[in-house]
């Protein structure tokens, strides 16, 4: 499952339109998940990338594909995941009972970190009008399609398009201003 979070801040700050980044997510998620076999571990990587596209957006310069540039990011995460796993197996199996130790200390920062995230996309959220709120909420958070958000909100495809195009605008704007 795609943390709804870390894309809504992704598609805002790429200012791409949602259909093409909704492929190039798929394509780059596919991508991760044939290089590595641990789904959660795929899923972890995967949500890393799009944090460093999205802190690295600036850099991107138009020389190759958008998509070949995701890659590359991907590329060294994935490098890093395995170069990670060798040492881990290697320390571990010489000393078996760092591996308790290490588990402990590493989640309490990843839950912190998520938490944090969680709390300031929150606050950004807050702050938005309750029609965009209801919006990115339904699409980004509870999974519906524009067609399916058109309908529930009884209104037309257009409309809810125009409407998530403004609320991404003022949840980046907001996002970029805190």
């Amino acid at each position: 499952m795609f943390c709804s979070f870390c894309i809504i801040g992704f598609m805002v700050a790429s200012k791409i339109k949602p259909k093409f980044t909704k492929e190039i997510l798929t394509r780059l998620r596919n991508y991760v998940f044939k290089k590595v076999s641990d789904t959660d571990e795929a899923e972890e990587i995967f949500q890393e990338v799009l944090a460093s596209a999205t802190d690295s957006l600036a850099l991107f310069q138009g020389k190759s594909q958008f998509f070949t540039w995701l890659c590359g990011i991907a590329n060294h995460n994935i490098a890093d995941y395995y170069r990670k796993r060798k040492i881990k197996t290697l320390l571990f199996s010489r000393f078996p009972f760092l591996e308790a130790i290490a588990s402990e200390a590493l989640t309490p920062d990843e839950r912190v970190e998520k938490m944090e995230l969680r709390k300031e996309v929150k606050q950004v959220l807050s702050v938005l009008t309750e029609g965009y709120k209801e919006v990115l909420r339904l699409k980004y958070i509870d999974g519906f399609s524009v067609a399916q958000i058109a309908k529930k909100a009884k209104t037309t495809i257009k409309a809810v398009e125009s409407k998530l195009t403004r609320a991404r605008e003022a949840f980046r704007d907001r996002w970029q201003g805190e």
